[in-house]
């Protein structure tokens, strides 16, 4: 994997840039559609290539490992071919799923025990056999193991989880680095630097992390609980550390707003379900704002989704239209809503990436905040 830095802008830390994988190059600022279980729900591939644009997608290892299995993928020939996907694809180690399913796990300096969601089963994940799992997973970009410590922990438990993750990172790069790829194409790990809302323990983990040369670095345990001025502080923090010469992937985030303020402090890569899981619960986001397509006030409304789209369903459809599908519980409302807010997504980074390029991404961020955080 090969990162090349295009443009920067003179007034914020963000630039652009091109991520080159044997899947296809990815063009930086970038969101990546969450396909937790092998597909992003409710969009076909031609839809999500044509449409949409996406250049990458997301798996999770957690939900892979569990179903269809590894059995199943390395019979496949990897995840690329089992969802019939060509493009790079990215997976998150699990270790969210281990931060989200705090009640039925075990964490420990060896690894993490497990309760299956699905049926109660007993499982470990390893720093060794996440990685084993990655490569029978086949992504182009896998994360290493960590512990997404709460935004809301002490000093105390953050010191204690960061060290377990810092531990649980030395082991993985060294499995990593013994191991091979299984199906002709290159795999690249990135390091999740972790360390809650603590600017001295961020520093740490950068660091650390960057002893080990990865080609990219992941910064994970935001957008967790604490509040957003965290989060941007904490970007603050790690933004002029962090190598100038690979990607940074904020993870799990976010809303329009996040991803533009990520993008402004130096941020590259991002997912969310928020798009797709608003979009399924009939909230659409646009140029003009957000609007929840329940609401009364769009019944005799006959005017485009989002005018100021990219995405045919935007001139396709009326608000009107939308709204009855989502009231008479159709099924192809979501599948409407889910379409026009990934597109409006990645609208979004490709607007970004074309004003980094102009020299005016700061004045233009501030008013496409504004814009897109109203309520419609």
């Amino acid at each position: 994997m090969k990162f090349v830095q295009t443009a920067s802008d003179p007034c914020s830390s963000a630039r652009c840039g091109t991520i080159t994988t044997d899947h296809g190059s990815i063009h930086t600022p970038i969101f990546m559609p969450v396909g937790t279980v092998g597909a992003v729900k409710g969009v076909y591939h031609k839809e999500l290539k044509e449409d949409i644009g996406a250049e990458i997608i997301l798996g999770n290892t957690y939900h892979l490992y569990l179903r269809p299995g590894l059995d199943t993928l390395r019979a496949a020939g990897g995840l690329h071919k089992f969802e019939s996907w060509d493009r790079p694809i990215l997976t998150d180690s699990g270790g969210f799923q281990v931060f989200s399913l705090s009640p039925i796990r075990k964490l420990t300096p060896e690894g993490c025990t497990f309760s299956s969601h699905i049926d109660g089963s007993r499982h470990t994940f390893t720093p060794e056999n996440n990685v084993d799992t990655q490569r029978i997973i086949g992504a182009d970009i896998m994360m290493a193991l960590d512990e997404c410590c709460p935004g809301d922990a002490d000093y105390k438990y953050a010191v204690k989880s960061l060290r377990l993750t810092q531990s649980w990172l030395e082991r993985f790069a060294k499995r990593f680095h013994e191991t091979e790829p299984l199906y002709g194409h290159s795999q690249s790990f990135f390091p999740i630097v972790q360390g809650c809302v603590y600017p001295d323990l961020r520093r740490q983990a950068v660091e650390h992390a960057m002893q080990f040369d990865a080609d990219g670095y992941a910064i994970g345990g935001l957008a967790v609980g604490e509040p957003t001025e965290k989060m941007y502080e904490m970007l603050e923090v790690v933004d002029p550390i962090l190598p100038k010469d690979r990607p940074r992937y904020l993870m799990g985030v976010g809303t329009p707003a996040n991803i533009l303020e990520g993008i402004a402090r130096g941020v590259d890569m991002f997912d969310c379900v928020m798009p797709t899981r608003n979009g399924r619960n009939g909230m659409l986001f646009t140029w003009d704002g957000i609007m929840n397509m329940r609401n009364a006030k769009w019944a005799e409304d006959f005017s485009e989704l989002d005018p100021a789209g990219t995405s045919f369903v935007d001139h396709a459809y009326s608000k009107a239209y939308l709204r009855h599908l989502f009231v008479a519980k159709e099924m192809f409302a979501g599948m409407i809503a889910t379409e026009h807010n990934l597109a409006f997504y990645l609208d979004l980074v490709r607007q970004a990436r074309k004003h980094i390029e102009e020299g005016d991404f700061a004045s233009w961020k501030d008013e496409a905040v504004r814009k897109v955080t109203r309520r419609l």
